[in-house]
């Protein structure tokens, strides 16, 4: 049975499926949280499910159910919305099963590593809006007040017309961070390499503030790893439907590990946001100094442009400011509060099954891309046509020369 959710004062009942890290975090989060509570755990291995409500217990918070599979949570407890925290070949099922009995669902990133998965539970959503169920992905990077204001420039015409962007992911990972488990740098079962596993929040936030991504043309590489399947490089141009072009570059191979950031760019402003803060932000404050811009030569076109990030987001939402108190629950906080917010009014939540679909695409896109060594339209990869490509990656010859003396 189902909660009725036009009330503005019970809250949601939430059962979480998947109780290891991340899972446990959404547990956390629900319960900063009015508008929620944790009823239920489920996870196939019950100490698993057990330790994670013995946290909530700890909490002062009434102990939640905990199940070994989300049917008999629901058979047995009221939940209004159900969590997907399991491995990503799981959201499927999972959500099919929550979506059947009636209940709302948030699907933690990503919305699966294969497209032909990645389509059922478009399908599945889609079915359930017609329902007034709710259905969103975790993107909680969308939610950060610093990208919130770039997106909301870059779509309200303050930038002027973006004409492009860049996401640059510029991190490290040594050898032994992929030899400590089977799993990482498979296809299989990691997805992919820089760009799924460490790049994937900054391309969707990139495609987030351009527009709709029409074609991808890539190239990967393996430099400075060994014994992985996947890439520890790439870069890729895109363009958007808004004929905005834009540049991606991922690497776990940049040592010591430096930022996450994307930049857009218009005729009117543009703005760099770097770990999660605005680092720039400027839009030209009138007309006279748009036209007065147009007759210089200098790189800046205009001179002492005033850096208007600090006037656009909070101190600790600008690069150089105080750290926001307990940044990764916050993230994840203010997109539950939206999806709470979707579920009480009946409107879409601020990411969708789609939304997420068409970053997944664009991430299969410039894998696909890079693999048959050509340019790749994303509604093409949306549609079914590149399913059959399996990835490749080769090794650099000077990276494998270097392998083979060590």
């Amino acid at each position: 049975m189902t909660a009725d959710t036009t009330s503005p004062t019970a809250p949601l009942r939430l059962a979480v499926v998947g109780a290891g890290v991340i899972g446990r975090h959404h547990a956390r989060v629900a319960l900063a949280n009015d508008g929620l509570v944790v009823v239920a755990l489920v996870d196939a291995v019950p100490a698993a499910a057990t330790g994670a409500a013995d946290e909530i217990e700890a909490t002062g918070a009434p102990r939640p159910l905990t199940t070994a599979t989300i049917e008999d949570a629901i058979a047995q407890t009221d939940i209004d919305v159900v969590a997907i925290c399991s491995p990503s070949g799981m959201h499927v099922q999972l959500a099919e099963a929550a979506l059947d009995a009636g209940k709302h669902v948030v699907i933690e990133k990503p919305l699966d590593t294969t497209m032909p998965r990645a389509r059922q539970i478009a399908a599945l959503a889609a079915s359930a809006r017609e329902r007034g169920l709710v259905v969103s992905v975790i993107s909680q990077h969308r939610f950060d007040p610093a990208s919130v204001a770039v997106a909301r420039a870059a779509h309200g015409g303050g930038f002027g017309r973006v004409t492009s962007g860049v996401a640059s992911v510029a991190w490290y990972r040594s050898q032994g961070y992929y030899d400590s488990g089977d799993w990482r740098g498979t296809w299989e079962l990691d997805g992919g390499g820089a760009v799924m596993n460490q790049g994937v929040h900054t391309v969707d936030l990139l495609v987030w503030s351009l527009g709709r991504p029409v074609e991808i043309s890539a190239q990967i590489g393996l430099l400075a790893h060994d014994r992985i399947e996947v890439e520890d490089t790439a870069v890729a141009t895109v363009r958007f439907d808004t004929g905005a072009l834009g540049v991606i570059h991922c690497t776990t191979a940049a040592y010591p590990g430096l930022s996450a950031r994307y930049a857009v760019y218009g005729t009117q402003g543009s703005a760099v946001v770097d770990d999660d803060r605005l680092a720039y932000f400027h839009v030209a404050p009138d007309a006279d100094t748009l036209e007065s811009a147009a007759t210089t030569a200098n790189a800046t076109a205009v001179a002492d442009a005033v850096d208007q990030k600090s006037d656009v987001v909070p101190t600790e939402h600008v690069v150089g400011g105080p750290p926001e108190a307990e940044h990764f629950l916050a993230g994840h906080g203010r997109q539950y509060d939206d999806i709470v917010d979707a579920i009480r009014t009946g409107r879409d939540p601020g990411v969708t099954v789609d939304d997420a679909l068409v970053s997944l695409a664009t991430v299969r896109g410039l894998y696909v891309s890079a693999t048959l060594g050509q340019p790749v339209r994303i509604d093409d990869v949306i549609d079914g046509r590149y399913d059959d490509v399996v990835p490749v990656v080769h090794a650099s010859p000077v990276a494998a020369a270097e392998g083979a003396t060590r």
